[in-house]
Parts: C-alpha cells; sequence; structure tokens
C-alpha cells in the first residue's frame, strides 16, 4: 500500500509539472497509463536536467551533502595541500573551512595564498579575506582591505564585494552608508540576503513602510519557489515572514 501511494503521489506530481512548465503533453498518457516507467522516465528525462541549472536546488543539495558529512571537502583539501603546497591548493582549503564557519583557521590560509600568487591577486581571494576578518570581528582591517581592492571587472564580484562593505559599514555604525549601498545591490542580486538586510536597517531607521515593501519583494519571490528551493535559503524567509507578519500586525 505504501508503494501504491509513493508512486501516485509521484505522479501528481509529474502532471503538476507537466502542466505548469508546459512539456509535450504526450507524456500525460506515459504518466498515467506507465506509472512506474513513464513516470520515471519523465523525472529523469524533464525534471532532473532542470534541476542541474537551477541555483536553488544545486544549493540545497549542497547543504545536504554538507550536513551529511562537513568535513570531507576540508579532509580532501587538506590531503590536496599536504600533496603540493600551490596557493590555489591553500584557497581551497580556506574555502572549506569558511564554508564550516571555521573562519580563523581560514584566514592564514587566505593570506599565504594571496603571498603565494604571482602577479597580480585575484580580487575573489582578497574579498573572501574580508569575509573572514569580517566574520571574526576584525571589522576595521576587513573595511580597509576592501577599500584597497581593485574593482571587479565583471557585475556579480562586483555586487558580492558590494553587499560585504554594507555588511561592514553597518556594523561600524555608518548606517547611512550601508543603506545606500543596500538600497543599490538588491535591484541585481540573487538571493534574499540583500534584501532582508536592507529591510531589517530600513526597520532600524524607523522606516516600516519600506520595509514591508521589500520584504514584500520577498514574499512574492517565495510563493513562486517549490519547497526544494525554498530550502536553499530557510532561515532568511522564515525571519522576513515572521517580521513582515510583525509589521502588518502593527500597522493594523
Amino acid at each position: 500500500m505504501p508503494y501504491a501511494i509513493g508512486i501516485i503521489a509521484l505522479q501528481v506530481a509529474c502532471v503538476i509539472h507537466l502542466v505548469r512548465t508546459g512539456r509535450n503533453n504526450l507524456w500525460l498518457s506515459a504518466i498515467i497509463f506507465l506509472p512506474l516507467v513513464g513516470t520515471i522516465a519523465y523525472v529523469v528525462v524533464e525534471v532532473l536536467p532542470g534541476w542541474q541549472h537551477n541555483r536553488h536546488v544545486r544549493t540545497a543539495t549542497a547543504k545536504a551533502a554538507m550536513a551529511l558529512n562537513p568535513e570531507r571537502e576540508v579532509r580532501a583539501a587538506r590531503d590536496a595541500l599536504d600533496l603540493t603546497d600551490t596557493a590555489a591548493n591553500r584557497m581551497r582549503l580556506a574555502d572549506a573551512l569558511a564554508a564550516l564557519g571555521r573562519y580563523a583557521e581560514a584566514i592564514p590560509l587566505y593570506r599565504e595564498s594571496i603571498q603565494k600568487t604571482a602577479g597580480d591577486v585575484d580580487t575573489r581571494t582578497q574579498r573572501k579575506l574580508a569575509t573572514a576578518l569580517f566574520e571574526t570581528g576584525q571589522t576595521v582591517e576587513a573595511l580597509a582591505l576592501l577599500d584597497a581592492i581593485e574593482t571587479p571587472l565583471g557585475q556579480s564580484e562586483r555586487d558580492v564585494q558590494q553587499l560585504l562593505r554594507a555588511k561592514v559599514l553597518e556594523h561600524l555604525g555608518r548606517k547611512d552608508e550601508a543603506l545606500a549601498l543596500y538600497e543599490d545591490v538588491v535591484t541585481r542580486m540573487p538571493g534574499e540576503e540583500a534584501r532582508c538586510r536592507y529591510a531589517a536597517l530600513l526597520i532600524d531607521r524607523g522606516w516600516d513602510g519600506k520595509a514591508v515593501k521589500v520584504l514584500e519583494e520577498v514574499e512574492g519571490r517565495m510563493k513562486r519557489m517549490d519547497r526544494t528551493q525554498r530550502a536553499a535559503e530557510a532561515d532568511m524567509y522564515r525571519w522576513a515572514m515572521e517580521t513582515l507578519g510583525g509589521l502588518r500586525g502593527r500597522g493594523s
């Protein structure tokens, strides 16, 4: 019985996916009249390839893998560094440690990677070091490093760097400068961190009405996502919905 219920549930999910995405209606016959084979074929051919290119699904999958074996990449990176002491391998280990929140351990590795790099240092490596400094409370040094970094060529990296600068400035009490950066970067950055931080700072400054509009954007985006996509930033969505609910309640 549980097996049959599982197949039916998967069939229904595939039919909903087919209708929403406008896939070929021939799949409908396969799913209905060949429940097991047709449904599996639809998932393999139509669903999984789309997941591979979905940022939210990739993020959620990576988080799940890290939760199951959080030290795996750290061990692999240490092994690679023991085998060949290069700037790239030191940065790989630093990235693995930073992903686990072990920023204090990552800082010397980022510094050594920068020192070992011949020629111009990649701005991303410097930004990663600045992030680690910020996360360990070395905010002034983080800002000094950001001031010294050349402007990245790519818009995506510029936005990541700008978001970090906004967080640093906010932590240093320079909230008006941070607010201006948040306001600009939310128009381009994927994900919800920038929007949520922008909304939180608007609330801090007493601009609840503007914060509601920003959080309603987050709410609208969340409603267009499935459960797997929302899982990638579950904490952000939870904070946003709780805060939005509080603001709406306050205004009623």
